[in-house]
């Protein structure tokens, strides 16, 4: 039912700092704070600019979905391990069968003009996400054109799939629209239609006014909802401010025209890392960098022999390649799921830098040292020279890493061929054809907290899926299709452990590391905490607990 899972994104790393803290210091005079329990006004920098404060039009603009996850509610909401919590539903069921998917919305949900939501805004919403002239991806609408969906009074509601689908939640978590506003407008109405300068939601903060400069909006300004139904919000109004790049943010704030960052990027890292008024939080980005094998490439039969893929994997000094290669910004990955998602199996071992235990693996699959050339290259009893043409993204990062994969590689004895080509060559001329032998590419987990490792490798998933490495695992297949259907959460997580136990028992990929994203906040905004990291409006995943610190200064 679902084919979307795990999509192949090539991204840029973004930076990793985890567990700094940074501890204000004297600069001629004492700070004293004095904690406000509720009022003050958190001002934030956004990279970007506003488009449509609507959260069916807002896919692919991160900017506007962070303002409309503060407007807008969803019917669930994911914690820091990826779990769904209630938002807009207090309680759901699912029927033994995993059909059926009920829900019973909160009776004191109220829109920001007082109206109560109701089960025929979801019904609405969704209709629009279905729509054909939906932004949203041709899969998604397919996906909600296939689930029937049916109001059960106004507090009430349920989801009828054609088939048992356990990741079905993770498509919840969209923000509603009110139909008593826009119901009796078409799609196109609703594309131009003002309500996307001035929302409507029935989120913890409600919009109050743009702020515009010469006909441009720069920036828009929402206050707390002291009406809803999650509780009133301790900040009493948030600015968002707009900037064309992470350097523009950082100058806003060492101006005092901001107190946030949205993200750091690379260039504004240290600089906002030196700076002691600012409180840098760090989680991992739902993604994981990996060198995909061809276990079905007859020119590197060679890679079908699992000490082989193990051989390789200890030959790669991963610490060394994000200290050299990311400045030290990223988290060695050892499994293709994100290490605080619930599925994610924490007795899983790392495979270490170890080239002794890499050249043993080699040995055991039959592979020796031949140092009768100028560079001893690995050979095995029939001459065949281990050999891999490496085929990776065309930009900075991604090749940087290649050639630090193909210089370890090459201290073993391995022929490396690096070829470099842009994202969508690699995917259309390489990985869909199979006629790569490896390739460095990122696993995308963005939106989606559920981990469902299903698409990708599945054996059934070799031919029209993305199971690229043409893995062929019967009992893994079987765990990861039990898992798609079944309706007990433990039973899933048993079943995902299996699979990552078996994961790293036969690599049939090679995972790097994971980039982490950075969120900086000056230090007098406390009461934040990040867990489970997919979307950038996850940031606020605590934001009914945020409250401003007074700072004075006294001589």
């Amino acid at each position: 039912m679902k084919n979307i899972r795990w999509q192949l994104i090539i991204i840029l790393v973004t930076g990793f700092i985890i567990g700094i803290l940074l501890i204000s210091q004297q600069t001629g005079f004492n700070i004293t704070r004095t904690v406000s329990n509720r009022g003050g006004t958190y001002t934030e920098a956004l990279v970007g600019n506003l488009q449509r404060l609507n959260p069916v039009l807002d896919y692919y603009n991160a900017a506007d979905r962070d303002v409309d996850s503060l407007i807008f509610s969803s019917l669930i909401s994911y914690d820091e391990n990826g779990l769904p919590q209630p938002e807009l539903a207090t309680d759901w069921g699912i029927s033994y069968d995993g059909l059926s998917y009920n829900f019973e919305i909160d009776p004191d949900a109220t829109w920001h003009d007082g109206t109560p939501v109701t089960s025929t805004d979801i019904a609405f919403t969704i209709d629009l996400l279905r729509s054909s002239e939906s932004v949203l991806p041709d899969d998604l609408k397919e996906f909600w054109n296939n689930v029937a969906v049916i109001p059960l009074g106004d507090q009430a509601i349920q989801f009828r799939l054609p088939e048992a689908f356990a990741p079905f939640m993770d498509y919840l978590s969209f923000g509603i629209l009110p139909s008593h506003l826009l119901g009796d407008l078409s799609y196109q109405e609703i594309l131009n239609s003002s309500f996307n300068l001035e929302p409507v939601g029935s989120g913890p903060y409600q919009f109050e006014r743009l702020i515009t400069e010469n006909g441009t909006i720069k920036g828009v300004v929402l206050s707390a909802n002291s009406a809803y139904f999650g509780g009133e919000p301790l900040i009493s109004q948030i600015i968002f401010m707009y900037y064309a790049d992470a350097t523009s943010a950082y100058s806003a704030y060492t101006e005092g025209t901001v107190q946030g960052i949205s993200e750091v990027s690379d260039e504004i890292l240290m600089d906002v890392l030196n700076n002691p008024e600012v409180s840098v939080y760090s989680t991992v980005e739902p993604e994981v960098s990996m060198v995909l094998l061809n276990l079905n490439n007859s020119k590197v039969k060679y890679l079908q022999d699992e000490n082989v893929r193990k051989a390789l994997l200890h030959s790669l000094d991963r610490r060394r390649m994000i200290d050299s290669v990311l400045a030290g910004q990223g988290v060695i990955s050892n499994i293709p799921l994100i290490p605080s998602n619930w599925a994610y199996y924490d007795g899983i071992q790392e495979f270490a830098y170890d080239t002794q235990k890499a050249a043993q693996y080699f040995k055991e699959a039959g592979f020796t040292l031949d140092s009768s050339t100028e560079n001893a290259i690995l050979k095995d009893e029939d001459g065949t020279t281990l050999k891999i043409e490496l085929a990776h993204p065309d930009d900075a990062t991604h090749t940087a890493i290649a050639q630090a994969i193909q210089a370890d590689w090459q201290k073993m004895g391995i022929e490396v061929e690096l070829v470099a080509v842009p994202y969508d060559v690699l995917i259309l001329d390489y990985l869909k054809p199979l006629t790569y032998q490896a390739a460095l590419i990122d696993l995308n987990f963005e939106r989606s907290p559920d981990p469902d490792p299903y698409p990708f490798w599945d054996q059934s998933q070799q031919s029209n899926g993305q199971n690229f490495s043409q893995w062929e695992n019967s009992v893994v297949s079987e765990y990861l299709e039990e898992a798609r259907v079944a309706v007990d959460q433990e039973e899933r997580a048993k079943l995902y452990r299996n699979f990552q136990v078996m994961f790293q028992d036969e690599l049939p990929a090679l995972p790097l590391y994971y980039p982490v994203h950075n969120y900086a906040v000056d230090d007098g905004v406390n009461g934040i905490r990040i867990g489970s990291f997919y979307d950038s409006p996850d940031r606020f995943f605590s934001i009914l607990e945020w409250y401003m610190v007074a700072k004075t200064n006294n001589k």
